[in-house]
């Protein structure tokens, strides 16, 4: 059995620098209590890791931008009941699953004319090569590794996307996907399992 293409693992292994804690706790403490510019740095900080994660379960830039936007008037409007538990991003996180999972459902047709791969997304904070100068090989990859995913259940591509591509950890994971950490490592297992069988399947 072959592995996926040391190129693609990139994908399962990077993840985006934490932010400093304490800073991130003031603002959310004054976002609590109506600073408005508190919640615009808090906002600034998560936009373009949620809305990469929006577009590739959506495959879609317009739902994906407004699903995005969505997820930011959710948490506007519940922050004051958020007790600090879980990280911020975690709590996001649950949002926009949450919101682009009702989005899928309701659609319809719409996605075929709006599909949109991953190596087209600016946005994406994990992609190695976001540019034109990206080789043939490296988007055709890229394009395969799309359609694997798709084709897996939906909450063992939750699984798979929340840890390896947004980088969160299983506990973090498991907080978004409302499970224990146990069920998100079989998850986890079942869904690369299946990966790596199509992907050779498709070789």
């Amino acid at each position: 059995m072959t592995a996926l293409p040391a190129n693609l693992e990139l994908l399962f292994t990077e993840s985006a620098p934490a932010l400093p804690v304490t800073v991130e706790q003031e603002k959310i403490r004054a976002a609590q209590a109506g600073d408005v510019a508190a919640f615009e740095w808090i906002v600034r900080q998560h936009e373009e890791r949620l809305f990469g994660f929006c577009c590739r379960w959506l495959r879609c830039m317009e739902d994906a931008r407004e699903v995005c936007q969505d997820t930011f008037v959710r948490a506007w409007q519940a922050l004051p009941e958020f007790e600090g538990r879980a990280q911020l991003s975690t709590w996001l996180y649950q949002i926009a699953l949450n919101l682009c999972r009702d989005r899928a459902k309701s659609r319809a047709t719409r996605q075929r004319d709006h599909t949109v791969h991953l190596e087209s997304l600016e946005a994406s904070p994990h992609c190695p090569h976001q540019t034109p100068a990206a080789s043939a090989e490296w988007s055709s990859e890229l394009q395969k590794l799309e359609r694997g995913l798709a084709l897996l259940p939906e909450k063992l591509r939750a699984a798979l996307m929340l840890t390896t591509m947004e980088g969160l950890s299983q506990e973090e994971c498991a907080l978004v996907l409302n499970c224990s950490v146990r069920g998100i490592e079989g998850r986890l297992y079942r869904a690369r399992q299946m990966l790596l069988d199509w992907w050779n399947e498709e070789s």
